[in-house]
């Protein structure tokens, strides 16, 4: 373990600044040579990924959850979201979309997938969306390799409209309550480890609290303060997962200047405190 989860451009690359517009297509298996089927835990920041697993079997896990799955099976991850895998290289394969936050603006007004939250679906094999999704996935692989972006945006609409059905969610926020919830998520995102006060959060994003509960109650089902306490319990269980940190300065890092606190704290959201909960989850990988 490290001391902090990686953050990539693409997997074994370092970050770097995206263009307006960034997209980048490829197979999972293009980078075996880096990876050899095992992918560990990172993120990517201000870039969301599609991979969609068109053969093989797997492990695969999305900050603290851990999901077998069989192809087909499809995930989106937005920006920040911690992730990785493991598969048999030889058996396995995905098609893998990565696009800048940027580039998701526009695609938002046509898709009906949440693009602030990760979803992965598996299963549902005799479902034809599936050879639908296949079909869009692949010439967006082929139509990047040619260098033809004029159409990729598009092609990625569908493709995130078909998750979306897969996903059976289809449920369309409203534009405004969804950009306000978005920005909240970034300032939080930005500022939890800071003790913001509810009141900071408002003047910064210049609305009123009836509107910015209203909003995060419809993108994410929970209050402010809630949102607030989910992100700081996440990031504890990041540190916890995977690095080597101890709980004190786990404790420290999220913001939190009394330890004990932040034993209580996490031991009313998960049942454990978090030295047990990070025992539990290492025997469970192990």
């Amino acid at each position: 373990m490290t001391e902090k989860v990686p953050s990539f451009f693409v997997y074994g690359e370092p970050d770097r600044p995206l263009d307006i517009g960034f997209l980048h297509v490829e197979t999972v298996m293009e980078r075996r040579q880096v990876h050899s089927g095992c992918v560990a835990a990172h993120q990517h920041d201000r870039m969301a990924q599609i991979t969609f697993w068109t053969r093989g079997r797997g492990v695969y896990f999305i900050e603290d959850q851990r999901l077998d799955f069989i192809a087909p099976a499809v995930s989106f991850v937005p920006s920040g979201v911690v992730h990785g895998f493991t598969v048999e290289p030889d058996e396995s394969d995905a098609l893998v979309a990565s696009v800048a936050d940027s580039a998701l603006v526009p695609i938002a007004t046509l898709s009906s997938l949440a693009f602030d939250r990760p979803i992965m679906v598996t299963g549902q094999s005799e479902n034809a969306l599936w050879e639908k999704l296949r079909a869009i996935m692949q010439r967006l692989h082929d139509d990047y390799r040619r260098g033809m972006p004029a159409g990729l945006a598009a092609l990625l609409a569908v493709a995130t409209n078909d998750i979306a059905s897969l996903a059976s969610t289809g449920i369309r926020q409203a534009p405004g309550s969804h950009d306000l919830a978005q920005a909240f998520r970034r300032l939080v995102d930005g500022h939890f480890r800071e003790n913001w006060p509810i009141e900071r959060y408002l003047e910064t994003l210049s609305t009123t609290p009836h509107l910015l509960t209203k909003a995060c109650r419809q993108a994410f089902g929970l209050s402010l303060k809630a949102y607030i306490d989910e992100r700081r319990l996440l990031e504890a269980k990041r540190l916890l997962l995977f690095t080597v940190r101890s709980v004190e300065d786990v404790s420290y890092e999220i913001g939190f200047h009394d330890p004990a606190y932040f034993s209580r704290f996490f031991r009313a959201r998960t049942g454990l405190p978090p030295g047990e909960w990070r025992h539990n989850q290492a025997g469970r990988s192990a």
